[in-house]
């Protein structure tokens, strides 16, 4: 419902947002692929079918059914020029009510690095949170160790929350992480 409401925007020369597509199977299986070695040390491990065309058409349908129970909000990023998947960002667990509250996720191409489209998704993904969802925080997770990714996050107007030991399995270990979070807005959440 949410990814009906919103529509592409541009987050730097030449790349746009915009909602996820079972049509990008293609694109996401060869962008996973190639930046396969640059993501490996901030993900979980996942198996080989995630990296074919098959694997990305049944996880899009998966992301596209939490996304129409309004759970998640599935985002890439593609290149205007060649149709080329050069990252994306989800929020997801999207809570209303008293906490009404989610988390954000997010990855940019190895090539991609330092053309500042994972601030400029996140800024506009906080917008969307705000205006479109209604939310009254984010939060984000990073390894402990991943200082580029806590930049993006300050830059974004995020808080340091803590450390949590041991908070997620990533690359085959459990690791400790950083939280963050951002508040979006000081509003009584909608009846």
């Amino acid at each position: 419902m949410i990814l009906r409401k919103l529509k592409e925007s541009v987050i730097g020369p030449g790349v746009i947002l915009r909602p996820i597509a079972i049509g990008d199977a293609k694109a996401l299986s060869a962008a996973y692929v190639a930046s396969r070695r640059h993501l490996e040390p901030w993900e979980p491990v996942r198996p080989e079918s995630f990296f074919t065309v098959e694997g990305q058409i049944e996880r899009i349908d998966g992301l596209l059914r939490q996304a129409d129970d309004g759970n998640l909000v599935p985002l890439v990023m593609e290149s205007e020029q060649d149709g080329r998947i050069v990252g994306a960002i989800t929020l997801s667990g999207i809570s209303l009510g008293p906490f009404c509250s989610s988390y954000v996720g997010y990855w940019v191409a190895g090539d991609q690095q330092g053309r500042g489209l994972a601030t400029a998704a996140l800024e506009r993904v906080c917008e969307m949170a705000r205006k479109i969802v209604g939310l009254h925080r984010i939060e984000a997770s990073t390894l402990i160790d991943n200082t580029t990714s806590q930049r993006v996050l300050k830059k974004c107007g995020f808080e340091t929350i803590g450390d949590a030991p041991q908070y997620l399995h990533i690359n085959g270990e459990w690791r400790d992480s950083r939280l963050f979070q951002r508040i979006l807005h000081d509003r009584a959440p909608a009846l």
